[in-house]
């Protein structure tokens, strides 16, 4: 690879990075093509679960200090879904969709009692639709994404009970 290649590499991680923060995204992958045998393969992404733990563990200044006041016996299972013994989360990053096409019955609701494997959701990632089974029978008790947002892997999409 030339010194001119390098450069435009550099600028174009750069640039992904850019448009990464811009649109407020957690990662994002690239493949560059520059010939039969020459290639760029990016993958740019950041952390954003210590954003959330943070305002948690600092409860002394004044900002936090209303937040950990409201309810400071147990802020981390109403506030903070990822940390529900019944969170079921998103293997993958994607898109949620609620239904098996636009217009057709959702999957889950609120109340209703599922099966293990009953499909939840669907996420799809590279064009793939991938149905999220439940893990174990229960009771939706919460759904937490809606349809056609953005998820990333680890988040929670659904509270079963």
């Amino acid at each position: 690879m030339t010194k001119t290649n390098h450069e435009a590499d550099v600028a174009f991680i750069e640039a992904l990075a850019k448009l990464l923060r811009e649109n407020d995204l957690t990662e994002l992958q690239v493949k560059r093509e520059y010939g039969e045998d020459d290639s760029l393969n990016v993958r740019v992404s950041r952390m954003t679960q210590p954003v959330p733990e943070q305002p948690a563990a600092i409860a002394a200044p004044a900002p936090a200090a209303p937040a950990p006041a409201a309810a400071p016996a147990a802020p981390s299972t109403p506030e903070d879904p990822a940390s529900h013994p019944g969170a079921v989360t998103s293997p993958m990053v994607g898109t949620v969709y609620m239904q098996a096409e636009p217009g057709a019955p959702a999957f889950i609701s609120v109340g209703q009692q599922i099966n293990e494997g009953d499909t939840l959701l669907i996420v799809e990632a590279m064009k793939t639709m991938n149905h999220i089974p439940a893990p174990r029978s229960g009771t939706v008790k919460r759904i937490l994404v809606e349809d056609g947002a953005p998820v990333e892997y680890g988040a929670p999409l659904v509270i079963l009970e």
